[in-house]
């Protein structure tokens, strides 16, 4: 097996471009490191942006839709800038019960975000994720890294909307 140790294409003059470039070193460039450098990159800029992604794919000797299925296959990448405030809204079954699909749709309607999507302003970014394993506290959700449960409707829209317009 020959190995081709080139050095990789810059995605900016970013200087935390040095930690994902550490991380490739650390896998000799490998394409196995991939979800590794994914992750890195991640932690380091936020998100997975789209010049990342091409960074990564040329670096690693990958296809760029290999990156790109990749990242969209995994639920904890993120491929699009995250909001200020995030909120993931439990959808497990207790939940549901408690009526998580009109709660969803309310908060459409009155914040004008759907789940994995953020604000037109970048204030919120709203995930369903399918169980925090806190089935005894439903209505369950996760503001800014904080889980919160036992929420009636009104208290989690109420949440949300403090988030949005505390920072005005």
């Amino acid at each position: 097996m020959i190995l081709d140790f080139r050095k990789p294409l810059p995605a900016s003059a970013d200087r935390r471009w040095k930690i994902v470039q550490a991380e490739m070193r650390r896998h000799g460039y490998a394409p196995t490191g991939l979800i590794e450098v994914l992750h890195v990159v991640q932690d380091t800029f936020g998100y997975l942006d789209r010049d990342s992604l091409q960074s990564i794919a040329h670096s690693l000797r990958l296809p760029l839709s290999k990156v790109y299925g990749v990242a969209t296959f995994y639920h904890d990448f993120k491929i699009n800038p995250p909001g200020q405030h995030q909120c993931s809204v439990c959808t497990g079954s207790a939940c549901y019960i408690q009526g998580v699909p009109e709660l969803l749709e309310r908060i459409e309607q009155e914040l004008g975000v759907r789940p994995e999507e953020t604000t037109a302003d970048g204030k919120l970014h709203l995930s369903a994720v399918r169980c925090f394993g806190a089935c005894g506290l439903a209505l369950v959700a996760m503001f800014d890294d904080k889980i919160v449960g036992k929420l009636t409707q009104d208290e989690l829209v109420a949440r949300l909307k403090e988030m949005v317009h505390h920072d005005s």
